[in-house]
């Protein structure tokens, strides 16, 4: 039987979304400086381009590196259907369902707060509560609860748009104290305000926090979006390469959506704006629909393997860097790498090398089969 036609009949489980979720970490992994560097040492105009991409705004406005963490929390969302909806189909009850999923967030909540602060004992008043982890537990937990008491897919679609629409609202009509209704500045914005009233701890930014509470409202839609699509793909009955077909050009009408909006409500990955949620959950749907049609559809695994073995232990790799010194071994291993080559691709060598560093330390985890579940 060929590759093709093995995958076509597994429709429990999406291969694609391993190696998507190990693209996304890649670039974070330390990839993002290797076109650093690559600039540094060219200055050539591609590279250069591309190393503004791989970095953030300073408020509104969206370059790619924006869209990694969504794209986490919007692949996630995918899986649901897949993991939890393979739970539910074994006959587990949804009180059982509930307090799993409560609890895979109250651990990534907790591996937030050792990644921020360390094991350290602090201060409440020196402890930054919000975090990446952190929201991507919440905003799994609350999209999975609507997942768990909604049976219709319209309902969700409900759901995503209320979520959208009532965060809008509320930025819209309201402000921080002493600023104008529906000042969207980083002081006047009223998500910022609300985190500085009801957070506990400091904020990020000193009067912000973009993994705030309030903006974590949209993030659940960007988490409920993944399972409205995963929904789709599993359940469907429309053959692979329209499936892929119908995603990607709703994430074509996503961004469009996303671009009209931005008039209105700014695309700003710090508020987690609904025009920002809507951007990147259509980007987050072209990436998806051409891993899912290469692997998934037409079977070509084989290219993917170095990214599957990155998404198969991703939450490992994103907090690895908090108790293994990469840098040191790095350099432990390959400074002779760095001397041989010497200034100044010695610096890109040293950036390539520390990803490799890593993927080796991610693969002997793959062949002893250790995978850091949550």
């Amino acid at each position: 039987m060929s590759t093709t036609n093995l995958t076509n009949r597994i429709p429990g489980r999406l291969y694609s979304l391993d190696a998507l979720r190990g693209f996304d970490m890649f670039w974070i992994m330390g990839a993002e400086e290797i076109v650093h560097g690559l600039f540094k040492v060219t200055n050539n105009s591609f590279f250069e381009s591309f190393s503004i991409q791989l970095t953030h705004p300073a408020w509104d406005g969206f370059h790619m590196y924006d869209c990694i963490f969504p794209l986490f929390l919007f692949i996630a969302g995918v899986a649901t259907p897949y993991s939890i909806g393979k739970e539910i189909e074994k006959g587990h009850s949804k009180s059982a369902l509930i307090l799993k999923i409560t609890k895979r967030a109250f651990i990534l909540v907790l591996l937030g707060l050792v990644v921020n602060n360390g094991l350290v004992i602090r201060p409440i008043s020196e402890i930054r509560f919000g975090s990446v982890l952190g929201r991507i537990g919440i905003a799994y937990m609350f999209a999975n609860f609507i997942f768990l008491t909604t049976r219709k897919q319209w309902l969700r679609i409900i759901w995503f748009c209320s979520l959208l629409v009532g965060y809008y609202l509320l930025l819209k009509y309201n402000a921080a104290p002493g600023f104008p209704k529906g000042d969207l500045t980083q002081a006047g914005n009223y998500a910022s305000y609300i985190d500085r009233l009801i957070m506990p701890g400091k904020l990020y930014l000193g009067n912000h926090d973009p993994e705030g509470l309030t903006s974590t409202i949209p993030a659940i839609g960007t988490g409920l979006l993944g399972i409205i699509v995963g929904t789709y793909l599993k359940n469907s009955i429309d053959n692979g390469s329209r499936k892929s077909l119908i995603l990607f050009i709703t994430g074509i009408g996503f961004i469009v959506i996303a671009k009209i909006w931005n008039l209105d409500f700014p695309i700003n990955k710090n508020l987690w704006s609904s025009s920002f949620t809507m951007l990147v959950g259509g980007i987050s749907m072209l990436f998806l629909s051409v891993f899912y049609y290469i692997i998934d559809v037409k079977g070509y695994r084989y290219w993917a393997f170095f990214f599957n073995v990155i998404g198969m232990n991703s939450i490992l790799i994103y907090i690895s860097g908090h108790f293994i010194n990469w840098d040191y071994t790095t350099n432990g291993l390959f400074h002779w790498v760095g001397q041989l080559i010497g200034e100044p691709y010695n610096a890109v060598a040293f950036s390539v090398l520390y990803v490799f560093v890593q993927w080796l330390f991610l693969y002997f985890m793959y062949k002893q089969k250790v995978f850091l579940k949550v």
